[in-house]
């Protein structure tokens, strides 16, 4: 059985599988773009066990952003009580910052507020999340319905999307125990159309990746900590 570590990246949404490689490799694999996370960095993440394998890679990528000695951040949805409900008020403030009233922003969640904070001081914004029933769960679906929002992370002009954030990059970091060509070929990449295309590219942010680990379960304890270690050593890579 072969587990799968694919990393799907650039504007063209050109995708390559590969097995994780031993750290040594992957470090010198990862030297050429030494300079790709020097940036203040925010991270979402949503799952909430704190014994799952996301907390794992949370942590490999806060250690990584730490040896790199870049600024970073973190929205942790589960601890923060998150409500992804997009309500009522909610949609008419959608309705409204649309329409050019950015003031219809006062009703929003709290929680908005503070999230649209943070997005405003970071330049490289990384999402983590498990894959439940071929997408990204509820919460992190009501981040994007609640937050990347008009008058928030975008502006309508001339019928287009505009990004008024200072975000060059995104990474979404997944997980799922769907074999890679099953999610591909049956589930057509479900989230590279919905998040990466069909929002981040759609607001006008043409640098996503997205790091998707397949068949997370039937991966041998050493498959997972490699996994891990690749990760912790992108993050990193600015050192």
């Amino acid at each position: 059985m072969t587990v799968h570590f694919t990393v799907i990246s650039g504007s063209d949404g050109q995708s390559f599988t590969k097995l994780a490689i031993p750290s040594a490799k992957a470090k010198d694999l990862h030297n050429e773009n030494q300079n790709e996370f020097n940036m203040k960095t925010l991270v979402v993440f949503n799952h909430p066990h704190d014994g799952s394998f996301c907390n794992a890679i949370l942590d490999a990528v806060q250690q990584g952003l730490k040896e790199s000695g870049q600024t970073s951040g973190l929205i942790h949805l589960d601890h923060d009580g998150f409500d992804p409900v997009m309500r009522a008020k909610d949609l008419k403030a959608f309705a409204l910052a649309g329409k050019g009233f950015p003031e219809a922003l006062d009703d929003v969640d709290p929680l908005v507020k503070k999230y649209k904070t943070k997005l405003e001081q970071a330049e490289h914004l990384v999402l983590i999340f498990p894959i439940w029933w071929m997408n990204m769960p509820a919460m992190m679906k009501g981040f994007i319905d609640k937050v990347i929002f008009p008058a928030i992370a975008y502006d309508m002009k001339g019928g287009l999307l505009k990004s008024r954030l200072p975000i060059r990059k995104v990474t979404v970091i997944s997980t799922m125990n769907t074999p890679a060509d099953v999610y591909r070929e049956h589930f057509n990449n479900a989230v590279e159309g919905n998040l990466i295309n069909g929002t981040f590219r759609q607001i006008g942010i043409e640098e996503v990746e997205w790091i998707s680990l397949s068949m997370v379960k039937q991966a041998p304890q050493e498959e997972r900590e490699l996994w891990l270690e690749n990760i912790r050593i992108r993050f990193a890579s600015a050192v």
